[in-house]
């Protein structure tokens, strides 16, 4: 499943903007049977908050994961997380793309997970993925989780703008992180896009040309 991926090593007690988080990564999270099982729970935590900016908003969604059909609720998450980037979750896919430089953000994710004292289970996923960030933040270390989510506040942002341009109910589920974070959010795409660093041109892969990795002439020997 893409769940619940950290364990915790020392108790928590949860605030509400943890509580919002760690909500949000559910709903973001695939809808395995696992993550369907929790609705009740969900809904039951999210009655104890007093926030309407990120409860109503969660709210819709678990609406949406309780009266879907399964299959189409996977088939559908699928569509709009998996098979196109327009929607991706990868946090620094927004700010790197397919780059060298993403790798250096990948570690500085892997980091923090290893800096908190906790163990981060990614279940195959890269440690950039929002609900490994969500929960990281919601369950481990939310100062550094917020660190985190902070730095990536434009990515954020560009994917709430993407998932209400697609009409998808999981746009609340950003809306309410985003609550839940210091900073305001921009009023617009452009402001939010110009939060990004410039978008990167190189490819994963590409090397400079080096002309003494050309072959050997032998007649030139």
């Amino acid at each position: 499943m893409r769940g619940l991926r950290v364990v915790a090593r020392r108790a928590r007690t949860p605030n509400a903007a943890t509580v919002i988080r760690l909500i949000a990564s559910w709903c973001l999270s695939y809808p395995d049977d696992e993550v369907l099982g929790r609705v009740d729970l969900m809904r039951a935590a999210l009655e104890e908050q007093d926030d309407p900016r990120a409860t109503e908003p969660l709210r819709q969604i678990v609406d949406h994961l309780d009266g879907g059909e399964p299959d189409t609720l996977r088939r559908s998450y699928i569509e709009l997380f998996d098979l196109s980037k327009r929607h991706t979750l990868y946090l620094s896919y927004w700010s790197d793309g397919d780059t060298r430089r993403r790798g250096t953000s990948l570690g500085e994710f892997k980091q923090a997970y290893r800096d908190s004292g906790f163990l981060v289970d990614l279940h195959g996923e890269l440690p950039d993925h929002l609900p490994v960030v969500l929960e990281f933040s919601a369950r481990a270390d939310p100062v550094r989780g917020v660190e985190l989510l902070e730095k990536h506040r434009a990515a954020l942002e560009l994917i709430r703008f993407a998932l209400l341009d697609a009409g998808s109910p999981y746009a609340g589920a950003l809306g309410a992180v985003c609550a839940t974070l210091p900073s305001p959010s921009p009023p617009d795409r452009a402001t939010a896009m110009a939060m990004c660093a410039p978008a990167p041109t190189e490819t994963v892969g590409l090397e400079p040309f080096d002309p003494r990795l050309l072959p050997i002439d032998p007649t030139r020997a």
